[in-house]
């Protein structure tokens, strides 16, 4: 997906006009080049964490499998 896609969705979904959410987006990916660049890892919740080096990645949160309630004992 292309930035000015990730925009239009953005604004969509905002209830926002398409300039300010790409606006919104530059920020957030301005943030996370900064984090990178200082050497920090930038976790974004609920999905992952980008990471620093000379061979930047991204690596996925691992979701924990949901627990069964137990069932109550008579």
């Amino acid at each position: 997906m292309k930035k000015q896609q990730l925009a239009a969705r953005l604004a969509r979904r905002g209830r926002l006009s398409q300039s300010a959410a790409a606006d919104q987006l530059d920020r957030v990916i301005h943030d996370i080049l900064k984090g990178l660049r200082k050497g920090e890892a930038v976790p974004l919740p609920g999905l992952g964490t980008f990471l620093p080096g000379k061979r930047p990645g991204f690596r996925f949160e691992s979701r924990s499998p949901r627990k069964s309630p137990k069932s109550a004992s008579r």
